[in-house]
């Protein structure tokens, strides 16, 4: 999650994640136990404004 290294990519994370569904979160990674349970428009839209930001802090990987 782009979020946990770069705080601009993590606003609005907080709204996203009322909205997901059934879902656990440690400081970096979401857990979800059925996919049935989240929506996942929702983690799609999460994944893709994290996407740009983990490519720009780290490049090489």
């Amino acid at each position: 999650m782009g979020g946990y290294c770069d705080r601009s990519a993590g606003s609005g994370r907080d709204r996203k994640r009322e909205r997901l569904g059934r879902h656990s979160a440690g400081k970096s990674c979401l857990y979800i136990t059925r996919r049935e349970a989240i929506d996942m428009a929702v983690l799609e839209d999460i994944i893709a404004a994290d996407w740009g930001p983990m490519l720009r802090l780290f490049p090489d990987r």
